[in-house]
């Protein structure tokens, strides 16, 4: 994992852009995030940002664009593999993982997939037990979209911020790091509910007013 990392700080900007890219697609997508976190390789890219070798708000777009489109691509293989796809080897081995995963959807819809974006295991999984649900595809598109946003941005910018530190953030992102984040992206979450709330309760009575 040393051996990647280094070499991944000391490509060619386009290289850097597209492996990025790539490794977070890959995570939702294909499930490589059993193998290199998608979290790592933003992190990564950040690093790279701070060098000056990249462009940051390029490098936030790209992550955050391979976030929404791979956790879609994983949404889709859900849907048409269906329950194929969990008798496969590389999910077989995590049944009770995968049983919590799903009971995890059911008991919260689409905050589950917003929400899973923190956890390297559901960000892996999670688009493709929505699939496999049949959640309608315009609800997991907004919580996935959300999710994909301030994870990536989230996770780009603190490797901007680490510059060569990054060893020690690598080391602590999917524990401490990623738990401030979401607890952070629930807060948010919560008020934007709460917001929607109070603006449906204010249409009904001005509604209430007029009859």
């Amino acid at each position: 994992m040393t051996g990647f990392i280094d070499g991944l700080l000391n490509v060619s900007p386009i290289v850097a852009y597209i492996a990025v890219f790539c490794l977070v697609f890959a995570e939702d997508a294909i499930f490589v995030g059993f193998v290199i976190p998608g979290e790592t390789a933003a992190v990564l890219g950040g690093v790279v940002a701070s060098r000056g070798e990249v462009q940051l708000g390029t490098m936030m777009a790209l992550v955050v664009l391979a976030a929404v489109i791979g956790d879609s691509v994983g949404y889709e293989v859900g849907k048409h593999l269906g329950t194929r796809l969990m008798k496969t080897k590389v999910l077989a081995r995590h049944t009770r993982k995968l049983q919590n995963a799903q009971e995890f959807l059911r008991r919260k819809g689409g905050s589950a997939v917003f929400l899973g974006r923190f956890t390297a295991f559901l960000r892996a999984v999670m688009p493709a037990l929505a699939g496999t649900s049949r959640m309608p595809y315009g609800r997991f598109l907004a919580y996935n979209a959300a999710g994909g946003i301030v994870w990536g941005i989230g996770f780009v910018l603190l490797g901007f911020l680490a510059g060569n530190s990054y060893e020690a953030v690598a080391q602590a992102v999917g524990r401490d790091l990623a738990v401030v984040i979401a607890a952070v992206a629930v807060a948010a979450l919560i008020a934007w509910h709460l917001r929607s709330r109070r603006r449906q309760q204010r249409r009904r009575a001005a509604g209430q007013r007029q009859d």
